[in-house]
């Protein structure tokens, strides 16, 4: 029970790589938050594991829903993992401003305004995990928007580091590479999923739990000495 005590706001909690975060962190003895868009069952289905994990509705394309999320937890965090984001298939010649202040918003904007949020209410020596993507190194066909506004959420963790490091707060991203997620299974055939799993050193897809266990690290005891770092859970597929 590493996190016993410690008080945690995940974005984007009800599925994939977010729910085995609020598992994660809870099991270690986290009060977790979590944000979820519209999957009102699987949120209650998470709370109800956990007594101290609550789910709150909060849609990212909506920064003023970050008031919901932050009033449960005026009275202080430890941890906040910047999570939730979304990945239109779009290419170049077919980008518009809309979409690119929709996927912005989701996907930069709004983890911003969450770290802001965050710096102010939480204590010393607390840890903020951004979840990026291997895209922003390996980018494919069609993820213009999605790698810019994740380079973009890499930056944040780079400045808030240094912002941040006076007291002892840590800022890390994490990006996974090809995890078995519903989402990955839905873009993607299954033939590109065996290449991709053929190019991994570890010879597999990543499980939500890997990536969970790494956020889980950072958000612990034994990770204050790392700040600022990049870690690129891909179980080998770029080395």
């Amino acid at each position: 029970m590493t996190l016993r005590g410690k008080t945690a706001v995940v974005t984007g909690g009800s599925r994939g790589i977010g729910r085995a975060i609020v598992r994660r962190l809870a099991r270690d003895g986290a009060r977790v938050v979590f944000s979820y868009r519209e999957n009102t069952a699987a949120a209650a289905e998470l709370t109800a594991e956990w007594e101290q994990v609550t789910g709150v509705r909060a849609d990212q394309a909506d920064p003023g829903s970050l008031d919901a999320l932050f009033a449960e937890v005026t009275e202080g965090l430890d941890i906040l993992v910047n999570n939730a984001a979304i990945n239109p298939p779009l290419p170049i010649a077919e980008l518009t401003g809309e979409e690119f202040d929709r996927v912005m918003t989701v996907n930069a904007k709004y983890p911003a305004l969450a770290l802001r949020r965050a710096a102010e209410v939480m204590r010393d020596h607390g840890r903020i995990v951004n979840i990026s993507t291997l895209n922003t190194v390996l980018p494919a066909p069609g993820t213009v928007l999605y790698c810019a506004s994740k380079a973009a959420l890499e930056q944040f963790t780079a400045v808030a580091a240094r912002e941040l490091g006076g007291r002892g707060i840590t800022v890390n991203t994490v990006s996974p590479g090809a995890t078995d997620t519903d989402l990955l299974r839905v873009s993607n055939p299954p033939e590109a999923m065996e290449q991709t799993i053929q190019m991994t050193a570890l010879g597999r897809l990543g499980r939500p739990e890997d990536i969970a266990d790494v956020v889980a690290f950072l958000a612990g005891p034994d990770a204050g000495w790392i700040t600022g770092q990049n870690i690129r859970a891909t179980g080998g597929l770029l080395l």
